[in-house]
């Protein structure tokens, strides 16, 4: 199967984990898109969702599901996103779609992460995909420096030649050169930095179970 073909087929799969009658979380990417394309076959059974970016409520909203803002609901039950990379704790790195922030914030608001993904996003130590990191834009070089202390090589993400632009109106660093042997530590140091608005680690936000689009088919990961 191609790799379209194993985010359509994790997206369909996780349909399962939606609540009828619940306010889902929704995540934002390329194999998000395929979950959205699924779940419009059960925007009558749900109220409708909360979003992680626009582009994502763009497309809800084309299907005909009402998207939440996030403070208009409380607790809810499920988050269905995707993942740059998941090591075997359910650790992740995200952000590769610069919606690490609103993911995060929706992560949070939920009881359950469910993680969908294709078996090339699988790995053991996380660092090979390079970390985003949503900065202050007038911190990102005393950003990019400490980065360095640690080996790292941060790279400001452009976008059209200019610095992207965040659906919060900030910038994305892209660090490379880590191995994050130690993601929850490694999430909470650079949250504490001053100028960073997150780090896409997922750590304390992880998965909770990972459905894994493989040339077997879906293989379900629990963490």
């Amino acid at each position: 199967m191609t790799q379209d073909e194993l985010k359509t087929l994790v997206g369909q799969a996780a349909l399962r984990y939606v609540v009828p009658g619940e306010i889902v979380g929704v995540g934002t990417g390329s194999t998000v898109n395929k979950f959205i394309e699924a779940l419009g076959s059960m925007r009558h059974q749900i109220p409708g969702a909360v979003s992680s970016s626009l582009a994502s409520t763009e497309r809800l909203q084309a299907l005909g599901i009402r998207v939440f803002d996030a403070n208009e609901v409380g607790e809810l039950a499920v988050y269905i996103d995707g993942a740059d990379e998941i090591d075997g704790r359910g650790f992740m790195i995200k952000g590769g779609g610069a919606a690490l922030t609103r993911e995060k914030i929706v992560a949070a608001q939920s009881r359950q992460f469910i993680c969908i993904a294709d078996e090339s996003k699988r790995v053991r130590v996380l660092g090979r995909f390079p970390v985003p990191v949503e900065v202050i834009p007038m911190a990102a070089r005393q950003i990019s420096r400490r980065f360095a202390a640690l080996g790292g090589q941060a790279l400001l993400r452009l976008k059209d030649g200019q610095p992207l632009v965040t659906d919060n109106g900030q910038h994305i660093l892209d660090v490379s050169g880590l191995q994050i042997q130690e993601p929850l530590a490694f999430e909470s140091e650079v949250n504490q930095w001053a100028g960073v608005i997150t780090v896409g680690i997922f750590a304390h936000q992880k998965a909770a179970v990972c459905l894994l689009g493989t040339a077997r088919g879906v293989e379900t990961l629990a963490y």
